[in-house]
């Protein structure tokens, strides 16, 4: 696989992320109390928590997908609460879910088009999509493939291929290890280490591989039945046996 580095993206912004005193929950039962903490522009954060810590539930309400009970979700000082989930996308807002987000019936080039399709035209496209199949080589053999044709580690770099490729300010992403190789495993990390250092790319990193979070972020924010518990330097975490063997699980 490539160690290209990403395209230099066009414009030049701020991500710059402040959650407080958040609260979210589903048919008025809360997942999130009174969630606080900030990301600042470049930063890798790694979202830690055992399942049902209420890792997804922060991502869903940061993209829109589900609404806020109360507290405030602010992208460089503008309150994303009225947008709707397509204009906090439009705002700089890209979520990788769980599960990746490849439309399995159109081909790897189709995908990446889909995802720069309002961000860029023309010649800027045609770059843009090279561009990541600079940095993913396995996706540039197989762009005439349709998505289910594809392994784990090949959609989840198509995942981010078209997260990348929108030019987000604040990209989320939950669980995008998850059953794939060692290996594929290191490459996708080292690439969202890489974006957040070369665009500024502010990354919010949801994980059960919490080796690799850390390996890779500047700070770690630890969820315990929807409340923080830690929020501290990766390093830090993962020195603190206490705080890894009650929360981490290693």
């Amino acid at each position: 696989m490539s160690t290209a580095s990403l395209p230099t993206p066009t414009p030049t912004r701020a991500g710059a992320l402040e959650i407080d005193e958040l609260t979210v929950g589903y048919g008025g039962a809360p997942v999130l109390h009174g969630v606080s903490f900030t990301l600042e522009p470049g930063e890798v954060v790694a979202l830690l928590g055992a399942n049902g810590a209420g890792k997804t539930t922060l991502l869903r309400a940061l993209a829109g997908l589900v609404p806020a009970a109360s507290g405030t979700i602010a992208l460089d000082g503008d309150d994303l609460a009225p947008l709707r989930t397509e204009d906090r996308a439009r705002r700089g807002v890209a979520l990788v879910p769980d599960g990746q987000s490849v439309v399995a019936e159109l081909t790897v080039d189709e995908n990446l088009r889909l995802g720069a399709l309002w961000r860029h035209r023309g010649a800027a496209r045609e770059r843009a999509v090279s561009g990541i199949y600079e940095l993913f080589e396995p996706l540039a053999r197989r762009r005439g493939s349709a998505g289910h044709q594809l392994s784990g580690g090949e959609r989840q770099m198509l995942a981010l291929g078209r997260a990348l490729i929108a030019e987000p300010t604040l990209l989320a992403l939950d669980e995008p290890s998850l059953g794939l190789a060692p290996l594929v495993v290191a490459h996708l990390m080292g690439t969202l280490r890489d974006a957040a250092a070369s665009r500024g790319l502010t990354v919010l990193l949801a994980e059960q591989n919490v080796t690799s979070a850390l390996s890779i972020a500047d700070r770690g924010v630890v969820l315990d039945l929807g409340r923080v518990v830690a929020d501290a330097p990766a390093a830090a975490l993962a020195a603190d046996d206490t705080l890894r063997h009650a929360y981490l699980g290693f």
